[in-house]
């Protein structure tokens, strides 16, 4: 049996030549302008965005991927703002590559730009841990998918969404169900379900990558305060950016590791595309978690855990920190690290908040459909809760891009 996975895979471009950077930045302006119109609009059909795009000076294949992406912000997301960082994107259309083994930089781009005969190529320079993927999309092996640009400082980030087939894993007998929760306090919380109960609970801390993200907020504020040269400044955002990618990594290894210790695991995330458009908790905190992209984490833990061939499965994560894993009724989540049920008849009284979150989303993988607790004096209508800066897509049951912005690959 196979099954067909989604991967993100991620370059960066080589520095372009002064002409192109222009272009490159004018394209991803005008873009963002156009966006902001349709949004602010009000347009939810494909159509209806068409109609306010259509002036703007931007190639088809970016119009058609916003004709389809607006529609989806109202319609699915519940979106009440959109980020002003928002990266570019670009249908599958766009994905025109030319290869040659004897540049220093084999794979070229083909940028395309409104009007005929205006693209122009630029080199990108891979993840090597992705250049077998790379391989399998250029000969044909994968099917492009969405393609997205931002501008990361001065470098720029090239993502494509691409479907290849993998084998489907043997889970013969019980599968072992092990959610993982991705957050500040702990980087990520690991929560086996044995006959519904947690089991073995893992937990990262997250202290040394809110301590790199602090320092380089103000760091870098303070280099731009005082007219610090741009070479200084890259410098520095590239150390921070590289010593996050450590964590990442090595969170990342370390949650699958957590989960081969199980027999038949399967790995379950929450679906966080578009999350950042569903947070509003002030400039200061929305700073903060905006900053740390939780999609690119889950990306590495996705990535993992499919080369070793455990199933990895995305679930709705409405309320799963608020809701008791053992009765399900909404609960008080009182301090970081400590959630209180209410339910009188319930044995559970206080718990660890993070553990009994994963043990929630673990718990979600129900071949009935997920359910979300009822509470009167709201609305619990189940939510996408799909932000950020990623662009990636992960599975086939929910194709959607997260938008969190994935730190650049330094050679």
């Amino acid at each position: 049996m196979v099954e067909t996975v989604t991967k993100t895979l991620q370059a960066t471009f080589a520095p372009p030549t002064q002409g192109k950077a222009v272009r490159l930045r004018r394209l991803l302006t005008t873009y963002r302008e156009a966006l902001d119109e349709a949004f602010d609009s009000g347009a939810d059909t494909m159509g209806g965005v068409s109609d306010v795009v259509t002036p703007y000076d931007l190639p088809y294949q970016a119009k058609a991927a916003m004709c389809s992406y607006v529609p989806k912000l109202r319609k699915t997301y519940n979106a009440r703002e959109i980020d002003d960082e928002h990266p570019l994107r670009l249908t599958n259309q766009a994905a025109k590559f030319d290869r040659d083994e004897s540049r220093h930089y084999e794979i070229c781009w083909n940028v395309p730009q409104p009007g005929r005969g205006t693209n122009f190529w630029i080199p990108l320079r891979l993840n090597p841990e992705q250049e077998s993927l790379w391989n399998c999309l250029l000969e044909g092996d994968a099917k492009a998918g969405q393609i997205q640009l931002q501008q990361n400082r001065r470098s720029w980030v090239f993502h494509i969404a691409a479907e290849y087939e993998v084998d489907e894993p043997d889970t013969d007998g019980d599968e072992t169900h092990i959610g993982f929760d991705i957050g500040e306090s702990a980087l990520i919380t690991g929560c086996a379900l044995k006959r519904n109960t947690p089991t073995k609970p893992m937990l990262e801390s997250g202290s040394r990558a809110r301590h790199l993200r602090k320092e380089m907020y103000t760091t870098l504020k303070r280099l731009q305060q005082r007219d610090a040269s741009e070479w200084r400044i890259d410098e520095r955002f590239d150390h921070y950016q590289n010593a996050l990618t450590d964590i990442v990594e090595k969170a990342s290894r370390n949650a699958v590791e957590y989960a081969r210790q199980f027999e038949n695991p399967v790995i379950v995330l929450e679906d966080l595309s578009f999350i950042r458009e569903r947070l509003d908790y002030g400039k200061y905190m929305n700073r903060r978690l905006h900053a740390w992209a939780f999609a690119r984490l889950q990306g590495r833990i996705e990535d993992k855990a499919t080369e070793l061939g455990i199933p990895v499965r995305f679930v709705n994560p409405a309320y799963t920190s608020q809701t008791c894993h053992a009765c399900g009724h909404i609960g008080r989540r009182g301090s970081q690290a400590e959630f209180r049920c209410t339910n009188d008849g319930c044995h559970v009284s206080t718990f660890q908040a993070d553990i009994n979150a994963a043990a929630n989303i673990a718990g979600r993988v129900d071949p009935w459909g997920e359910s979300v607790p009822w509470k009167p004096e709201r609305d619990d209508t189940p939510q996408d809760g799909s932000g950020c800066d990623t662009a990636t897509v992960h599975r086939k049951t929910s194709a959607k891009p997260a938008q969190m912005t994935l730190s650049a690959y330094s050679d």
